[in-house]
């Protein structure tokens, strides 16, 4: 077995050990959720690889087994038949090599993608080492079981960044196009962040194209995990920015996709989510023809308390994204109604301005509702979430009838990080809104009017905080219909 098989066999067993080690103690502890996808032990962040393959979900992420902040990054890995249910798989990928590993603080198997190639599934990422000159390059792995990975001898693929870029250069997402692949690179330069496109016949020896897109100057001076795709007949752009040190709200863009010249052509531009909690999303399509995207439910340089209990990070539910226009609708897969059981509805309720408790809310739970607001004089409508008995402890959400904005408080949250979430308000033609809840115990996905808008947010209330309340200001507020689920959990 030649030396580089071996360094890398031992970085992952190492790894695989620590998880061992822990794993059932964190899965005991303190703010885990039911539903969403979590790592045994440690901190994770960005989703990678997102990928179907031999008819089976894989989800790779951004990993640190050894502690629950940030450190040298390896490949977490786990599979799912169905997107809601996913069993954990050995570590994929550890820092082991010169590319992607040395005796600074900062390395490790930075983000990328995954892609089928024959029977095959390959890994193509970025390796990240502190003074490296340059010190981000691009590296493929492969794998013919879709469990164990071996790192390509003549890594990296992409040694060195373009004459448009700088040695901001990493994030590498790849697809499939007329038999070629096709591969987007975040990087910046002269203060715009860029998506530089890359095209290859074997996905080892890489054709610089150019640049694909950049920011208009209002866009961030950095772009993260560029994911550029087809969806009907055109293309889309999600993008992560920075701003100097500040990473900001993903945002998408639809747009046209000139192959030949390499070039997409922005047109109209939109948040992808206006929650905090929301980053570095990557989208896959499946066997069924969807475009699926799942995101990290966290966010960079904030309050975690989970991190006390040996653990930090999740993923958003997956969400199909619909093309409809130019807005790209995001909707929760169908497969989680897999997870539904104790179904209630209410019909025709008047909501007054009194706080009126409309129930003990299970904190894991899919609640939907028709809200008519065609003859009123309110101001505002609100939905108070996971309520203490005594209304100090509370995630509000409010229609702000009159700045025309949905809003998420969760400045009474519990003892996360605090913040005020607005994204705009736009009815149905019939003067209707739906608002439809995910919460987990420490999390709530807003989805408006089938996913126009989301707002994604992780809170850190009490356990016996569950009431339920409506409430309105300046007047009446009809509800046609509040519809409501507990949701099983998946970890089980």
């Amino acid at each position: 077995m030649n030396r580089i098989n071996t360094k890398h066999l031992e970085a992952l067993e190492r790894a695989n050990q620590e998880i061992d080690a822990k794993k059932a103690s964190i899965a005991k502890s303190r703010y885990r959720l039911h539903y969403h996808f979590m790592a045994p032990t440690g901190w994770i962040n960005d989703p990678n690889g997102l990928v179907q393959y031999k008819g089976e979900y894989h989800l790779f992420y951004q990993f640190y087994p050894y502690a629950s902040s940030w450190g040298p990054m390896h490949w977490g890995h786990a599979k799912s038949k169905d997107l809601v249910h996913w069993e954990h798989l050995p570590v994929a990928l550890a820092p082991s090599e010169s590319y992607d590993s040395g005796d600074v603080t900062g390395y490790g198997c930075f983000s990328g993608s995954a892609v089928v190639d024959g029977d095959k599934l390959v890994l193509i990422y970025t390796g990240h080492v502190d003074g490296n000159l340059p010190q981000q390059v691009q590296n493929i792995a492969t794998s013919n079981d879709g469990i164990s990975f071996e790192k390509y001898r003549q890594n990296p693929v992409v040694d060195n960044f373009p004459v448009d870029g700088t040695h901001d250069f990493r994030d590498p997402k790849v697809w499939q196009h007329d038999g070629k692949w096709y591969m987007v690179v975040g990087t910046k330069k002269e203060g715009k962040g860029k998506a530089v496109l890359y095209v290859s016949d074997d996905l080892k020896d890489w054709t610089y194209k150019g640049v694909a897109a950049e920011s208009d100057g209002s866009q961030g001076d950095m772009w993260e995990c560029p994911d550029l795709f087809p969806i009907n007949q055109t293309h889309a752009l999600i993008v992560s920015p920075m701003y100097g040190t500040q990473n900001e709200r993903p945002f998408y863009v639809i747009g046209n996709m000139d192959y030949d010249q390499g070039i997409f052509t922005q047109g109209v531009s939109r948040t992808l989510d206006y929650g905090f909690d929301f980053y570095a999303p990557q989208t896959l399509v499946d066997e069924k023809g969807r475009r699926i995207m799942i995101g990290w439910m966290e966010k960079w340089l904030t309050k975690v308390p989970s991190q006390e209990f040996g653990w930090a990070g999740a993923m958003t539910i997956p969400r199909e994204l619909v093309l409809e226009g130019n807005i790209l609708k995001q909707k929760p897969v169908s497969e989680l109604a897999e997870l539904r059981f104790d179904y209630k509805k209410l019909d025709a309720l008047e909501v007054t301005e009194k706080v009126t408790v409309y129930e003990q809310q299970e904190s894991v739970s899919e609640i939907s509702l028709d809200i008519n607001l065609n003859e009123t004089e309110a101001s505002l409508f609100g939905i108070q979430l996971r309520c203490s008995a005594d209304g100090k402890e509370k995630t509000e959400i409010l229609l702000d009838l009159e700045n025309k904005e949905i809003v998420m408080d969760r400045e009474h949250s519990g003892c996360g990080e605090k913040g005020i979430s607005k994204a705009p308000l736009i009815m149905k033609h019939d003067g209707t809104l739906n608002l439809r809840i995910f919460m987990d115990t420490t999390s709530i996905e807003l989805f408006v009017n089938e996913g126009e808008q989301v707002i994604t947010n992780r809170i850190f209330p009490e356990e016996t905080s569950k009431q339920f309340n409506l409430f309105t200001k300046g007047g009446k507020v009809s509800v046609n219909s509040i519809e409501s689920w507990k949701l099983d959990s998946v970890w089980n």
